[in-house]
């Protein structure tokens, strides 16, 4: 699996406009130009994982939102995995699907 850095970039982007954070604040929290940080933004350079976690930390998203464009405290989050894995299943699957998650969402 290839990694997407302009994805990534934008993903970090967004999350620090929703902040309403400029890239000179941000790049001076991570201790980094403006420079980088806008090439990180536009995707053309790469970035390691410590530095996404610092980024998330100021931003106060999760590693899996900036990575993957997922977090688990998303209302939607799995909702397209979970389609397609249905839509894959034979009808007698999705009753025991539909069975088990009534029981662990009750419990």
């Amino acid at each position: 699996m290839a990694i997407d850095y302009k994805l990534i970039g934008s993903r970090i982007h967004k999350a620090r406009k929703d902040k309403n954070i400029t890239q000179e604040v941000l790049a001076e929290k991570l201790d980094v130009s403006v420079a980088f940080l806008s090439r990180v933004e536009r995707g053309s350079t790469e970035i390691n994982l410590k530095r996404v976690a610092q980024i998330c930390e100021i931003l106060n998203v999760t590693e899996g939102y900036i990575l993957n464009g997922t977090s688990s405290t998303s209302k939607s989050y799995l909702d397209n995995d979970f389609s397609v894995l249905l839509k894959n299943c034979p009808p007698e699957k999705l009753k025991l699907i539909y069975d088990v998650a009534v029981v662990i969402a009750n419990s």
